[in-house]
């Protein structure tokens, strides 16, 4: 079931793939970006990925902490230098995706064949050109995951998400700016 905005986001408190303990409570006070991603070969979740780093100073000094998800293993994972090179931006391997469907994320294979057959070759050459992993999905990686995003404020509520309806449908850069120039936000 899909999560709602206004709501507290569900808490974790789970290891990382770099070893570190990951508690979502210690992130109250800060506003906070979590990305559910497909697998570590995906070009258009590594785009993503690529894009967010590219933002990654000044969304920090904007006070924006950012937790990633992947369904891949951690040795999949750690076997590309471009994630090893998202840290200090904690990666959470979910490849059971307990927490996919706590966070209310879909398995679409028709909207993921849609985006393969509408726009994969243009986003793979893209993820090329920019020296970013793009393999077939190993260790029971899912080809039908949709990704999803979710921005929290201070208390750790969800203010603003977006659950996929093709595979590069996130939310904007824009979007994330404008969250973060919010001064304060209505608390139920």
């Amino acid at each position: 079931m899909r999560l709602s905005l206004n709501v507290s986001a569900p808490r974790f408190r789970l290891m990382d793939v770099f070893g570190r303990l990951v508690d979502l409570s210690n992130y109250e006070g800060k506003r906070t970006l979590i990305g559910f991603f497909r697998h570590a070969g995906c070009p258009f979740c590594n785009l993503r990925v690529h894009t967010l780093m590219k933002h990654k100073e000044e969304l920090a000094a904007k006070n924006l902490q950012m937790i990633f998800f992947f369904e891949s293993k951690p040795k999949t994972i750690l076997a590309s230098s471009f994630h090893k090179g998202v840290m200090p931006i904690p990666i959470i391997s979910d490849p059971e995706k307990v927490w996919y469907k706590i966070y209310g994320l879909e398995e679409s294979f028709a909207k993921s064949v849609y985006s393969h057959l509408t726009s994969f070759i243009q986003t793979a050459i893209k993820a090329k050109l920019n020296k970013l992993p793009v393999h077939y999905m190993v260790d029971g990686e899912s080809f039908s995951t949709m990704p999803a995003e979710f921005l929290l404020d201070e208390k750790l509520i969800i203010r603003e998400l977006k659950y996929s309806t093709h595979l590069n449908d996130r939310l904007s850069v824009e979007e994330i700016y404008h969250f973060l120039a919010k001064e304060k936000f209505v608390t139920f």
